[in-house]
């Protein structure tokens, strides 16, 4: 076995006995954030994800769309999603079809659908986003 290899799966196998620890923080200590692809003030709160949590299975955010925000189209190659809406509506566009989503609306998406988040509303738009696993590699 090469050497780079070796050295490959001692990280790993460090990474997967390695104790994560648990965490507890307030949604004020992180900041919003404008992640790539999204527009016009998508903003997001990365609240537990690999970053500042460790996870490997779960990315968990609470994003708030300011009206006419959105995210452009896109993919997972295996990722998958849960949208859950808290306050205001929008569009929902999946493989092309688009949908009114509101408040308490609960939205799954399937790695490889294509889609698309749209503030048409009047005011904020706030939701939670769960992704599993964590990384589409």
């Amino acid at each position: 076995m090469s050497g780079q290899v070796q050295d490959i799966n001692k990280e790993t196998a460090m990474e997967n006995t390695e104790k994560r620890a648990a965490i507890i923080r307030n949604i004020v200590e992180i900041p919003w954030q404008q992640f790539p692809g999204h527009f016009g003030g998508a903003l997001s709160k990365a609240l537990v994800c690999p970053e500042n949590a460790r996870s490997r299975l779960i990315d968990y955010r609470i994003s708030c769309y300011q009206p006419m925000a959105y995210v452009a189209p896109h993919t997972h190659k295996v990722q998958e999603q849960v949208y859950h809406v808290l306050e205001g509506e929008g569009l929902m566009e999946i493989d092309g079809k688009r949908t009114v989503v509101r408040k308490h609306d609960v939205i799954y998406i399937p790695a490889g659908a294509e889609h698309a988040l749209y503030n048409t509303g009047l005011t904020d738009f706030t939701f939670i986003v769960a992704t599993t696993p964590a990384s589409d590699d």
